[in-house]
């Protein structure tokens, strides 16, 4: 049975929903998509795809069997993953890229199980989720697609996918649709690959996070960075085409999610200091009004200068977090 796994992130509702309701009825494939949404999100997706096409769509759930034809969609908070057994398993495990439900852990474990029989598609959305796992799809045998970076309502996972990736496709939304519906009914061009053991302690440490977590010193070595989840040590991974990095825990990075992870934790870091500062400097003013009631004029002079340094320091952090703000993106 051929699977379909499709990742998307920002602009992805909007996408899936033209992509579902072009899809046929009695599609020879499951389909299996993981969105990133809020932990505490209504989680309507599967509603929504059921109403705009002719495919079921539902949230996947642990030991449910995968049938030919239907939509299965990630719930909040959950990793969705394929069992051995080529059933549904949901795993609260470590975030990956930052998010749980991620895109790379689905696809890893698609990739793992099914090998040649998966089609990887990467939508819309924002840095790079999706790249690892199309990767290691086309390792085990599956076919990659991409969509057009230019047709996309945000370029940045389809195009760091295409990058990274030799994808087999670039379509704008508009073909995707025909595209799986011919991809699907052709036959799987099996070849004899090899699984490495990288790509299965990696989904096992998201299947089973308190009993494979260890084993992420098999496939890293430690770095001197830090996880921006837990702070404990970050290892980088051994891959030779993806810089990437994971903590003893079981979190997991690409160099472009861990980038953001950082400057999110620089930001919250200065906001903090000018919280601190600004404060510092209201007690000071207040103990300087003290003084000048009691008649300490030197000493509420004293206080309100160091008040008037701690607020110019506050000033300074608050223009260097609008001149990180307005400079542009790297990527």
């Amino acid at each position: 049975m051929r699977i379909v796994v499709i990742g998307a992130s920002a602009g992805g509702v909007r996408a899936l929903k033209r992509l579902a309701s072009e899809l046929p009825a009695g599609l020879e494939a499951a389909i299996l998509i993981t969105i990133h949404i809020a932990p505490s999100g209504p989680g309507l997706l599967p509603e929504i795809l059921s109403g705009v096409g002719p495919l079921p769509s539902v949230h996947g759930y642990t030991g449910q069997p995968l049938q030919r034809g239907h939509v299965y969609v990630a719930p909040p908070d959950l990793h969705m993953l394929i069992g051995a057994q080529g059933r549904i398993r949901l795993s609260p495990g470590p975030k990956e890229n930052g998010t749980r439900p991620a895109i790379d852990p689905m696809f890893r474990s698609a990739a793992l199980t099914f090998g040649p029989e998966v089609i990887g598609v990467v939508l819309t959305g924002h840095l790079d989720d999706g790249t690892g796992g199309l990767f290691a799809i086309k390792q085990c045998g599956g076919i990659a697609i991409v969509q057009d970076p230019t047709d996309a309502e945000v370029p940045s996972m389809p195009a760091n996918a295409a990058q990274h990736v030799a994808a087999d496709y670039s379509v704008p939304l508009t073909e995707l649709a025909p595209l799986l519906v011919r991809l699907i009914r052709e036959p799987v061009k099996r070849e004899q690959r090899v699984m490495s053991d990288q790509l299965k302690i990696e989904t096992q440490i998201m299947e089973n996070p308190e009993e494979f977590s260890r084993a992420v010193t098999q496939i890293g070595d430690p770095s001197l960075l830090t996880c921006p989840e837990c702070h404990g040590t970050l290892l980088r991974v051994r891959d030779q085409h993806l810089v990437r990095f994971r903590c003893h825990t079981g979190h997991g990075f690409s160099a472009q999610t861990l980038l953001d992870g950082l400057d999110e934790e620089t930001e919250e870091a200065i906001w903090n200091a000018v919280r601190t500062l600004q404060e510092g400097a209201m007690l000071r003013e207040h103990l300087a009004q003290h003084a000048q009631d009691a008649g300490s004029e030197d000493a509420a002079r004293t206080l309100l200068g160091e008040a008037q340094t701690k607020l110019q320091r506050a000033k300074t952090l608050r223009s260097i977090v609008a001149r990180t703000r307005a400079a542009p993106d790297p990527s």
